[in-house]
């Protein structure tokens, strides 16, 4: 595998007088637009300002990067500049952090790893060109629901393919600004402040919209959400790894203010969590609270989790309990505990696996499954569990493929975690990655997708920052 990065001498930036003079003119332009065309104009000032600084260092753009990331797929974020939809911040921030790390002479080949290219790119991508043959067969209803943007082939690759690997794309320049950095946990931070704009955007839309705790937890409220762009079940998992992340580096941290802000950042994620009422995170929350517990077990570890059990019980609502025993009480009900999934979508996918089951028939083929044009399930683009749609999409071989990818991922954090030579704080970080990859896979069996995707952004950052990490290790740094 090869480093992301490596010690270069530093480079020169521009005079002081001459960045002066440069801040000086591009604040009476960016006056004169945002007086002009308003909010257009302030976000395309704001985002010209992040390239700016982006291009004189690249590791601002890295974590510029961590910051959006998260938050890029809710409706608050701009997703356009001046009409133009691919020309949002978040690309724009991207490539300028791209260019910048190319323009100082650093080789492509640095943040390539190998077992991601592999075992991840490459596969997808010969999945998408697959699927390109299929973009005529998609179910027309998903066109008359305004749910697909596109209707050839090219539209397919953009929103399907490239989308997704953009995400891998911005783990690997975060990886490399890590590996330069003078302190790997500096990223901490930006990844903090990423969880509390995630957690009070959605605290504020529940709040905003007056609706009551019992409401929001009814299975009819699960598109309530969908106001900001992201579904309760995407929310609560990405609530779930974050939530991995902090509490490891919380429970081996030293640095006491670290400390008291992750403590705080744990208990307002938790409160955000609660609201989406997703089973799958609130499963997965409790998966990582009992491998931390395994994984830490001494007096002092039970003593608290036994406090914060108790004191968990007695202030959640009634309506957590309802939504965790939804299909449970009574007798088990199969279809009513996994939501419809298994009559309205399982079942009837049943017969496309077998199609071509080992190499898949192309991304997202639930789009032009024959069960949809026979009307026997549900109108969905997914299939609402991550191995049937690996399987449907790349076949038994793509599914293997991205499984042994995580078992790398696993195995490389699970060594960086009892690392002597890195610091309590990354060691912590690191033993968080492996909660959250566990957490991840076991969510996978209601939903979400083993690819990237903007759900498991955490996931994906804390990925590009165990390259880094790698890369520092064989730099001495």
């Amino acid at each position: 595998m090869t480093a992301i990065g490596a010690r270069l001498p530093a480079e020169r930036g521009p005079g002081l007088a001459a960045a002066a003079v440069g801040l000086g003119v591009f604040g009476i332009v960016c006056g004169i637009g945002v007086a002009i065309g308003e909010l257009d104009a302030l976000i395309a000032a704001v985002s010209v300002l992040a390239c700016f600084a982006t291009l004189a260092d690249y590791r601002i753009g890295a974590v510029l990067l961590i910051v959006m990331l998260p938050v890029q797929a809710s409706y608050l974020f701009p997703h356009s500049v001046f009409g133009f939809t691919g020309l949002n911040p978040l690309n724009l921030v991207l490539f300028a952090t791209l260019a910048s790390y190319l323009l100082r002479g650093y080789e492509v080949k640095r943040f390539l790893p190998k077992p991601l290219i592999w075992l991840v790119v490459v596969p997808i991508v010969i999945a998408g060109l697959l699927g390109t043959r299929h973009v005529g067969e998609i179910y027309p209803g998903f066109y008359e629901l305004e749910v697909l943007h596109f209707s050839e082939p090219v539209g397919y690759l953009r929103d399907v393919l490239l989308k997704p690997l953009l995400i891998v794309v911005a783990a690997l320049v975060i990886g490399a600004a890590v590996a330069r950095a003078r302190r790997a946990e500096n990223f901490l931070v930006p990844l903090i402040a990423s969880v509390w704009l995630l957690s009070l955007m959605a605290i504020g839309y529940v709040l905003a919209a007056g609706i009551s705790i019992g409401a929001l937890a009814l299975a009819s409220s699960r598109e309530f959400f969908s106001g900001l762009g992201l579904h309760a079940n995407d929310l609560g998992r990405l609530y779930a790894v974050a939530y991995a992340l902090l509490l490891f580096t919380w429970g081996e941290t030293k640095d006491l203010r670290l400390k008291t802000v992750l403590f705080f950042t744990m208990g307002i994620l938790t409160i955000a969590l609660m609201l989406t009422f997703s089973r799958g995170g609130m499963v997965g929350w409790a998966l990582v609270n009992a491998l931390f517990l395994v994984w830490k077990f001494n007096a002092k570890t039970l003593g608290i989790a036994m406090l914060a059990a108790g004191a968990g019980l007695l202030v959640m609502p009634g309506a957590v309990v309802s939504r965790l025993s939804m299909g449970l009480v009574g007798g088990v009900d199969v279809d009513t505990f996994s939501a419809g999934r298994v009559d309205e979508i399982w079942l009837p996918l049943l017969p496309e696996l077998f199609k071509s089951p080992l190499w898949g028939s192309g991304l997202d083929s639930t789009m032009w499954a024959k069960a949809l044009w026979a009307e026997q399930m549900l109108a969905v683009v997914h299939p609402h569990n991550a191995y049937i749609q690996a399987i449907l999409d790349m076949g038994l071989i793509g599914l293997g493929l991205l499984l042994a990818y995580y078992w790398h991922v696993y195995r490389v954090c699970r060594d960086l975690g009892s690392n002597a030579y890195l610091s309590p704080t990354m060691r912590g970080f690191y033993q968080g990655v492996v909660a959250g990859l566990l957490c991840f896979i076991v969510t996978g069996f209601s939903g979400s997708s083993l690819r990237p995707s903007g759900e498991f952004a955490f996931l994906w950052i804390a990925i590009g920052m165990m390259y880094g990490q790698l890369a520092r290790r064989r730099t001495g740094t």
